[in-house]
């Protein structure tokens, strides 16, 4: 079996895991291949094996690799999503960090995660993406994302100004720091963290939450995913930054930005008694109460 390693680095406490995981892999006779910054970072550390082979393009683990294991926190398996792009690789989150929304085997678990995979008893879980539309090649090919599409200020002390339309009709012109297009899986993230709602990963949705609106009538709002979202920014800077995910980049004021729903999914993989409802309760800590 083929199976594709990706991560950026990890802490020296964290070695003994991923040997753990290399180890497990080996024993299951799988040939690994190792994105070659990583396996960059894992020669230093005096962790290669004879079975890691390196790899720098996308393409080259495309319709031969039957998993991607995603080694690190949330944002190493939002990175992961560039190299499986439309390859319908499966993605398996071994968290090495703190929050582990989305990297969903805890480091202590990795011996049982491995086993139950290799035993079939896993599910595949599809996750929408959203996709930069225009301007085109403004990420390159990379133009889409998992998460969100966010827009920010760049000046600390001016608000901006973004006139938002869905399907042609306008929504609304939001005085705020910024804005957030946000995927069902996003709503776990930044979107949440501006008190945007919580959405369930199957609800076909956009959630739109603004940025320390100025306004305080204005909240978040949930639309179908089919839809197409125009946003224009009007700002007294000369710039303002957009983000896909990880990946930033600056745009001149008055640009039209269209997004909408990428035209493929990621297939993530989450053990049989694991579900988004007792990740939320485990990782926020719903029901850390003396009456439950």
């Amino acid at each position: 079996m083929n199976i594709a390693i990706y991560g950026k680095t990890f802490s020296p406490e964290h070695l003994d895991y991923f040997k753990l995981l290399v180890g497990k892999l080996e024993e299951y006779g799988c040939r690994l291949k190792v994105w070659k910054p990583f396996y960059d970072f894992i020669s230093d550390c005096k962790a290669l094996t004879p079975t890691m082979q390196p790899f720098s393009t996308p393409a080259e683990i495309h319709g031969n690799t039957e998993f991607l294991f995603s080694v690190g926190g949330d944002g190493t398996l939002l990175g992961s999503i560039a190299l499986v792009r439309d390859s319908g690789i499966p993605i398996a989150g071994i968290n090495l960090g703190k929050m582990g929304f989305l990297s969903s085997i805890p480091r202590t678990e990795i011996v049982a995660a491995l086993t139950d995979i290799f035993q079939g008893k896993y599910r595949l879980e599809n996750r929408s993406l959203i996709k930069l539309k225009n301007p085109e090649g403004l990420f390159g090919d990379i133009n889409f994302g998992l998460n969100e599409l966010s827009i920010n200020k760049k000046d600390s002390a001016s608000m901006v100004v973004i006139r938002v339309s869905v399907n042609g009709c306008l929504l609304h012109s939001y005085w705020a720091d910024g804005l957030i297009v946000a995927t069902p899986t996003g709503s776990t993230a930044y979107s949440m963290s501006c008190n945007g709602p919580i959405i369930a990963p199957d609800s076909q949705n956009f959630v739109i939450t603004p940025i320390a609106p100025h306004n305080l009538t204005i909240r978040p709002i949930v639309i179908p995913d089919n839809s197409t979202i125009s946003l224009r920014i009007e700002s007294r800077d000369r710039q303002a930054l957009v983000c896909l995910d990880s990946r930033s980049a600056d745009i001149d004021p008055d640009t039209e930005i269209i997004v909408c729903k990428a035209d493929f999914d990621v297939k993530l993989v989450q053990r049989i008694n694991d579900n988004f409802f007792s990740t939320l309760r485990t990782k926020l800590n719903w029901g850390v109460d003396i009456r439950n």
